[in-house]
């Protein structure tokens, strides 16, 4: 039921009227997207500027978690070397009391197994210390591109908070007269409109006629097109670009020469 009388209402406003109001909100539309302009590249940059941060704050906590791990794998390597070390002077006090040529021999490979298994350790340890020194080394340059991005951040937030102030006010004021012009126009064609003007380059959704061309993407209208959008008696969109077409006059702008 509610449904019906949204539509019985919105059959209710003539094609006129909604045009005359569609240009009117593309009008205040426009003063937004200028107020936007003005504001420039600011808002990506901030944004850009955010997640290269949130960016360099992750790589220097993954720098930290691999520290620790050569640290504990250095720490592993030590305990190794000490295990090795009291194996030796285990084999050493054996070998005072061996009886034959052959424990002899067995004792002196054992001794000589750990001794090659301390080196290997001794070789790891160095290893994990040159890395550690290069993961600090990269961690100290991390945290002065860090302190660097977070200066030009701080500059850019203050330099879009202070255009966004001065804007704001206006920028609302439009908000609110837009809001109140969509009442004015049916359901369906302020949806196309909006998608229309979401992808046009200019943002613009709707467009009057001029010297005889859409004033979108200026192609030529037929005199027949340009004097059935001068009746007012349907929407009509471009051919070629899809932005929905008024006439001058209804659009309330004086041309220089009017349409043949």
């Amino acid at each position: 039921m509610a449904t019906t009388d949204k539509n019985k209402a919105d059959q209710q406003l003539s094609v006129e009227k909604r045009l005359k109001s569609l240009y009117e909100l593309q009008t205040i539309l426009s003063q937004i997207d200028r107020i936007k302009t003005v504001r420039g590249e600011l808002p990506l940059e901030v944004r850009d500027l955010e997640d290269n941060i949130e960016g360099l704050r992750t790589r220097i906590d993954n720098y930290k978690k691999d520290i620790e791990d050569l640290r504990r794998k250095s720490a592993e390597e030590k305990e190794k070397i000490h295990a090795s070390q009291a194996a030796i002077e285990k084999y050493k006090t054996q070998l005072d009391n061996v009886r034959n040529n052959r424990e002899f021999d067995l004792l002196s490979k054992e001794i000589e197994f750990q001794t090659l298994e301390i080196e290997l350790c001794e070789k790891h340890i160095n290893e994990y210390a040159r890395a550690m020194e290069n993961k600090q080394n990269d961690i100290a340059a991390t945290e002065s591109n860090l302190l660097d991005q977070n200066h030009i951040l701080a500059d850019k937030r203050a330099e879009l908070e202070e255009i966004v102030s001065e804007t704001k006010q206006d920028e609302e004021r439009l908000r609110e007269q837009a809001k109140a012009l969509e009442p004015d126009i049916d359901a369906r064609t302020l949806t196309a409109f909006k998608r229309i003007r979401k992808n046009a380059r200019n943002g613009l959704g709707i467009v009057y006629i001029q010297r005889n061309a859409c004033g979108g993407c200026f192609n030529r209208i037929p005199p027949q097109k340009q004097m059935e959008i001068k009746m007012h008696k349907k929407i009509i969109v471009c051919e070629y670009c899809g932005r929905i077409m008024i006439d001058p006059d209804l659009a309330g702008v004086e041309t220089a020469e009017p349409a043949k």
